[in-house]
């Protein structure tokens, strides 16, 4: 059974932003990393991750319904 997640890519990682990110298809039970492989994202570049704007990590499991929002790594000076 195929559910829907809504997907937001910010600064670097726009450029991997699906057509489909306000209804992304996942399988329940995938993982915030199994969504980033699907895109094509580097983990290393997938550095800060909110599911339902509550922190999470590549680890979490998503079984639709989620605002998933991926962050790059931030740099400053």
């Amino acid at each position: 059974m195929t559910s829907h997640i809504s997907i937001n890519l910010y600064a670097t990682l726009r450029k991997y932003m699906p057509e489909s990110a306000d209804r992304f298809p996942i399988e329940p039970g995938v993982t915030v990393g199994d969504v980033v492989d699907r895109l094509a994202i580097p983990r290393k570049q997938a550095k800060l991750v909110f599911v339902n704007s509550v922190r999470s990590d590549l680890d979490t499991p998503l079984k639709g319904g989620e605002r998933v929002g991926v962050f790059p790594p931030v740099g400053g000076g």
